[in-house]
Order: structure tokens, then C-alpha cells, then sequence
């Protein structure tokens, strides 16, 4: 056979000697079960009361409007994006009061306020 009419020669596969050592693949860390704490701050309590609230009603947070210790718990007002408008001074924007037990958990809501972003002032609303 001519050189030309040869099939190309294979390169011999290569074998390493050790096989090459990769790091494992780190598994998702599992979440923690902690013991939550008795009590939390006010702040975190707001926080923790407008997350849940957003997440319940599929609304945006806005912000959190004022927070007051209420018995063994919290009260909390919060400001929820209730209509999005063009231009966005005319948004339709809800203050909600939140009910929170002393651990930061909502345990009850009511919208207690309805009023237009572009609203200058307290008595607009």
C-alpha cells in the first residue's frame, strides 16, 4: 500500500498513571434548623412582616410606613405597589397594617390606606 492509501494512524489514547484528582462536588447546604429566638427587634419584625406580606399578595414592597409593639407582638404599616400607572406619580400605592407575633410571623393584615404616589401630602390621602 502507497502512504497516500493509508488510513491516517490513530494517536495511542494516553492513560494517566494516577488519575487526576478533582475536588468533589459540594452538595447544597442544608438549611439549619435554629431554634428561632423568643423575641426580635422591631425593625427586624417590620422587615420580616413586609417580606411575608409582599410574598402573599404577589405585590411589591414599597417600605414600611411605622412599627409599634403591640401586647406580646408587633404592629406594622406597610406600603404595597398596588396599580403601576405611566407616568408613575399616578402609581396606586396601599398601606397595609400588619399583625406579627413576637417571633416576626404575620398572623393578620387589613389595608387601611389607598392613595396616589404623586399625593403631595398627609390629608391627600
Amino acid at each position: 500500500m502507497a502512504d497516500a492509501e493509508r488510513a491516517p494512524e490513530r494517536a495511542p489514547e494516553r492513560t494517566p498513571e494516577r488519575a487526576e484528582k478533582r475536588p468533589a462536588a459540594k452538595a447544597p447546604a442544608a438549611k439549619r434548623t435554629q431554634p428561632r429566638p423568643s423575641r426580635i427587634s422591631g425593625a427586624e419584625a417590620a422587615l420580616r412582616g413586609a417580606q411575608q406580606l409582599a410574598a402573599l399578595t404577589g405585590r411589591t414592597f414599597e417600605g414600611i410606613v411605622g412599627f409599634a409593639k403591640d401586647g406580646d407582638g408587633w404592629s406594622v404599616e406597610v406600603e404595597l405597589l398596588e396599580m403601576r400607572r405611566i407616568p408613575d406619580t399616578t402609581d396606586v400605592l396601599g398601606v397595609y397594617e400588619l399583625d406579627l407575633d413576637r417571633t416576626g410571623d404575620l398572623v393578620g393584615y387589613r389595608r387601611v390606606d389607598r392613595y396616589l404616589r404623586g399625593a403631595a401630602g398627609e390629608g391627600e390621602r
